[in-house]
């Protein structure tokens, strides 16, 4: 997804310019931009707090700023900068964090991004942006490029499954019909879990939704959606991310205040290291029950 993004800012570039600014990242994959933006591409050092207070004075000016670099290092290091330069005055500056969820693997702690929406989207202004696929990539940059409000960007590893032809971009989108427990996801993970279904008779697949625009209450689940809820009463919300702060709580508020009776609602989430051990994004999302097998079993269970 990153190519897609850097592919994107290269474009828009073209007809609207900005200010790309990296924390020393982004080597061997952003190049094309950086010879595309000249001055205006700056690579701000390791210096993660001092860069978005630098974005904020140059949003100021009305210049639109990107920040990018692996997520926790550009929302949790520099959380207190985001909330009080960015959100407070709802500056239109655009964080991208790459490598959501387990992404970064063994790399550990310090490189995974668990809570980095949920953590955000408590600050005032905020919006983010999850894409599932690398095509979703340059329509969220073009939507995110025009809002007046901060955003932030998680980017990982499209795993699209070969020959799926996912539908035109959509913050909400149903990316399988099925006749069995519907299913909401959020990010790359889906691609996995479309991967098996797509081997699966209609009768046995869940019918799968993707979401990439947050929080829900900007971005309210459409009728056909809710309509299908109203129908089947049961649900299963599928996130790369904690409990605290997901889609999955988000989405339960929702449906709460829409009076929707539900019968069955599970939220599979990422739950942290429960064997102490790190290893791959794979590793990582077996161990969560995020894998393809797992969400399966669940999803007929449901």
């Amino acid at each position: 997804m990153r190519n897609a993004a850097c592919a994107s800012w290269v474009n828009l570039f073209r007809s609207h310019p900005f200010v790309f600014m990296t924390g020393d990242l982004g080597f061997q994959a952003l190049e094309p931009l950086r010879q595309a933006m000249g001055e205006r591409f700056i690579n701000a050092g390791i210096a993660e707090q001092n860069m978005i207070s630098v974005a904020a004075g140059m949003a100021r000016h009305e210049m639109l700023v990107w920040v990018y670099s692996i997520a926790p290092f550009c929302y949790a290091r520099p959380f207190e900068q985001i909330r009080n330069d960015l959100c407070q005055h709802d500056l239109p500056v655009k964080i991208v964090g790459n490598g959501g969820g387990y992404g970064y693997g063994a790399m550990g702690a310090t490189h995974h991004a668990l809570e980095d929406y949920g953590a955000l989207l408590t600050l005032p202004n905020m919006l983010a942006y999850v894409p599932i696929f690398a095509s979703d990539v340059d329509p969220i940059v073009r939507s995110m490029a025009q809002s007046p409000h901060p955003g932030y960007l998680r980017l990982g590893r499209c795993e699209m499954p070969t020959g799926y032809q996912p539908p035109a971009y959509a913050p909400w989108r149903r990316l399988l019909a099925g006749d069995g427990t519907p299913a909401l996801t959020v990010g790359p993970l889906t691609g996995g879990l479309l991967r098996v279904c797509l081997t699966l008779p209609p009768r046995q697949r869940p019918e799968i939704w993707g979401l990439t625009e947050l929080p829900v209450s900007a971005c309210p689940p459409p009728e056909p959606f809710l309509e299908l809820l109203r129908e089947r009463k049961r649900l299963v919300v599928i996130e790369e991310h904690v409990t605290h702060g997901g889609i999955g709580h988000m989405l339960a508020h929702a449906l709460m205040c829409l009076g929707m009776p539900m019968e069955r609602f599970v939220h599979v989430h990422a739950l942290g290291y429960p064997s102490h051990t790190y290893g791959s994004q794979a590793f990582h999302r077996q161990e969560c029950g995020l894998d393809p097998d797992n969400l399966l079993k669940i999803l007929h269970i449901g």
